[in-house]
């Protein structure tokens, strides 16, 4: 059941709102003033809060701001029979969800509230997901090669400087990429990943600059393209490596000139993107057999990240199997496995070519086909090597 505050030095008024509410089945505490509401606001999660502007001890503009301090932050109707647009305005730039002139509209009230509510809950489905999506893209290792790399993650990432990310298959450069766009002041805007690879090259095209109506055959409507989509954001390229040499030229006026053009179009289209860049390709033996531009290389490459294969951090394997261990029985809804100390140095001993991915698959096999604790004999039955 919803939780309300109620913070009003009207009686009547809080009255009259709480017999509202509570018909409505939401459970209602009242303060009549700013200083007890703020103090209840420190001890209570409430869900939301119906506060009056013009009150005694603390109006409740000063009570909106102090409680957007707090770390528990439900949300606010401001209410007030003294109100203007200007008021309304400045309630709003404060956080308010709405403002709601006296004597209220019950109708109006009713839907304001319903609406703040369901805001409330969005926000903490959204933090929920954030925190899961945080754990899932966790960088995980102290070796001293992984070091290097999250070191200068933390230097290149507040800029705006485009990174090349090179590493064998399995190693985590989009994961390198996430963090880059996550640590950066971009964070809050869109990340877009596109795997080159994967687009045929015919297509490649469209689906990084869009296409107008009639572009080609199939082009039934006018589609925007990853730049884009990725305005004021970050536009992350895997396997840049296979992206056709029509498509590299493209980009790089993109890079150079901050502009598009969707096929089939002959309007510039403004953009601001971050391009992060990765390959598991030589891209300097790439441009020596014509394969790749050159100049596109020196565009994308202004910071090169190297992403160490598994075989040279094999000290990180005992904290990414506890990692991949917990994540397994989270997803399973089952109670995490313990590992023998044995085990642990059999997979450290592991050439492991298909890097942190092939380990995930491993771990994963061995929960389900292991015993209750994953020893050594398991590894030499299930493992691959």
């Amino acid at each position: 059941m919803p939780k309300i505050l109620i913070i009003d030095d009207e009686k009547v008024i809080r009255s009259t709102l709480k017999e509202i509410l509570e018909y409505e089945k939401y459970e209602i505490f009242e303060a009549e003033d700013g200083v007890k509401g703020l103090e209840m606001l420190k001890n209570e999660d409430f869900d939301l809060v119906l506060c009056d502007i013009k009150m005694p001890k603390m109006d409740g503009m000063e009570v909106l701001s102090k409680a957007a301090e707090l770390s528990k932050q439900p949300q606010f109707i401001m209410i007030s029979a003294h109100g203007s647009i200007e008021t309304a305005v400045e309630a709003t730039k404060k956080g308010a969800f709405d403002f709601i002139p006296k004597p209220p509209d019950l109708n109006r009230l009713l839907l304001t509230v319903r609406n703040a509510l369901d805001k409330k809950e969005l926000v903490q489905e959204t933090k929920v997901l954030k925190k899961k999506l945080s754990k899932k893209l966790d960088m995980v290792g102290e070796s001293k090669a992984i070091s290097i790399v999250k070191e200068t993650i933390e230097k290149v990432a507040p800029t705006d400087a485009r990174v090349l990310i090179t590493g064998p298959n399995g190693t985590g450069k989009e994961l390198v990429s996430h963090w880059i766009h996550q640590k950066s002041n971009r964070e809050k805007a869109p990340f877009i990943a596109v795997n080159c690879a994967a687009i045929p090259a015919e297509l490649i095209e469209s689906e990084l600059f869009g296409h107008e109506k009639g572009a080609f055959t199939s082009a039934n409507k006018q589609r925007q393209g990853k730049f884009e989509q990725a305005n004021g954001g970050t536009l992350f390229l895997d396997e840049i490596g296979d992206m056709s040499l029509s498509a590299q030229a493209k980009v790089l006026r993109a890079l150079q000139e901050h502009k598009i053009t969707r096929v089939g179009g002959d309007k510039d289209i403004k953009v601001n993107v971050r391009v992060l860049a990765a390959t598991n390709k030589n891209l300097k033996k790439e441009i020596s057999e014509g394969n790749f531009r050159e100049d596109l290389y020196h565009r994308i490459s202004v910071i090169l990240i190297q992403v160490p294969p598994l075989k040279d951090r094999s000290d990180d394997i005992p904290l990414l199997v506890d990692k991949f261990l917990g994540d397994i029985a989270a997803e399973y809804g089952t109670t995490k496995k313990e590992i023998d100390k044995e085990a642990i140095q059999k997979l450290q001993e592991f050439p492991w070519t298909g890097n942190i991915r092939e380990l995930r698959n491993v771990i994963e096999r061995l929960v389900i086909l292991g015993g209750k604790s994953i020893s050594a004999d398991d590894i030499k039955k299930y493992a691959d090597y």
